[in-house]
């Protein structure tokens, strides 16, 4: 008995620093970061509509759960910054995982979190704001017809 509780200890910590192997310290982030670092942690609302479109992007919306029920962005995954720790899993590693709120500043905090878990991630620079602005009357009936193909 003794013995399968050390095994299940062994493989329980292996596994731990299996799933956290891939973490990145923040200050290893931010000791590495440079003007093409600065570059490729930003998205604009035209980059994000045809990264959508083609399949290559997740929109994750880290607005509070109440400011999504108010307004939201057909596109978007709800994920609410302060739920996003417990909520990694439902992120796609496969794709650019682009973290959204009105302005930028908690999609910011977001997206550099989320880097330090290993994704590759951006943050929308307009925006929903902007990205509201940027879906409107046919670019938002195009947009809409290409993500329900």
């Amino acid at each position: 008995m003794k013995r399968i509780v050390i095994i299940a200890a062994v493989f329980m910590m292996a596994l731990t620093a299996t799933v956290n192997a891939e973490d990145l310290p923040l200050e290893s982030y931010i000791s590495g970061f440079d003007y093409a670092a600065r570059k490729e942690m930003k998205i604009d609302s035209k980059a994000l509509v045809k990264g959508i479109t083609e399949g290559k992007i997740q929109l994750i919306d880290i607005r509070f759960k109440e400011e999504f029920e108010a307004w939201r962005m057909g596109a978007a995954t709800s994920i609410p910054l302060n739920e996003l720790p417990a909520r990694l899993n439902e992120l796609q590693k496969d794709k650019i995982i682009v973290t959204a709120c009105p302005h930028k500043d908690r999609a910011i905090i977001a997206m550099t979190y989320l880097r330090t878990k290993g994704f590759n991630s951006k943050y929308l620079t307009d925006g929903l704001i902007g990205l509201a602005e940027n879906l409107r009357g046919d670019r938002a009936k195009d947009f809409i017809h290409a993500i329900k193909k």
